[in-house]
């Protein structure tokens, strides 16, 4: 198993404890921090691959901290809460989170969880290799070995996920790919039910690309079947 560089951000000292051990078990290097503020200050000295995240953490809270880190990194992020409101779980992906676990939650799927993180960074550079290293659609350029995108001469800051996800569509532009297919391909085999973090990841591109360009109308959604990205655009 590759080494992984993990940052953990709780304001639990035994939740930081439990966690770090069982992921330096796995032969992953951990960090930890037991605030918002401290935290933004370690992403740069760290470098993570990947960011556990607290939610409930007093002063600055979780989703204060990933608002403030999506503005300068796409690092990977896993929220971790002990509040299991289903608008709780819609916030942290519409700002951004990669996926959501609720306390308490076992060994094994808090492994599970960060192994399906982890497989997305590290299958990406094979994925990528193995292609073209420049895609155009339209207005739309994708470099696939630096992992940048651009819409006419505007660049679209995607995080990991949504990244991935578009090249897919872009990939495929003209096919329409079901709910199924991108979220096993994107997310991994264990999400294939989970459609509400495709939606808000859809809903996150469409913003982003409406942003540079208010007409633009490239992703079409096949209701109860899943997205097409249009291959005349």
């Amino acid at each position: 198993m590759k080494k992984h560089k993990i940052l953990i951000v709780d304001d639990e000292p035994k939740i930081i404890r439990f966690i770090a051990a069982n992921l330096k078990s796995l032969g992953h290097e951990t960090a930890a921090c037991s605030s918002g503020p401290q935290a933004l200050e370690t992403i740069d000295s760290f470098d993570p691959d990947l960011l556990l995240l607290d939610i409930m953490m007093p002063g600055m809270d979780g989703f204060e901290v990933l608002e403030r880190l999506r503005s300068f990194s796409n690092v990977p992020v896993i929220i971790l809460t002990a509040r299991s409101d289903s608008t709780d779980k819609v916030r942290g992906l519409n700002l951004g989170a990669d996926d959501y676990l609720t306390k308490p939650f076992s060994l094994d799927e808090l492994f599970a969880r960060v192994n399906a993180v982890l497989r997305r960074i590290d299958g990406r550079a094979a994925v990528h290799a193995a292609a073209s290293s420049e895609i155009r659609l339209g207005p739309v350029t994708l470099n696939l070995a630096q992992r940048r995108t651009w819409l006419a001469d505007t660049e679209i800051k995607f995080t990991e996920t949504e990244y991935n996800l578009f090249v897919l569509l872009i990939q495929n532009a003209g096919k329409v790919m079901t709910h199924e297919q991108l979220l096993s391909d994107v997310w991994g085999n264990e999400y294939r039910d989970d459609v509400e973090y495709l939606r808000v990841a859809i809903a996150r591109i469409r913003q982003k690309l409406k942003q540079a360009d208010e007409k633009l109308e490239l992703i079409v959604t096949y209701p109860g079947v899943g997205y097409m990205a249009k291959a005349g655009e």
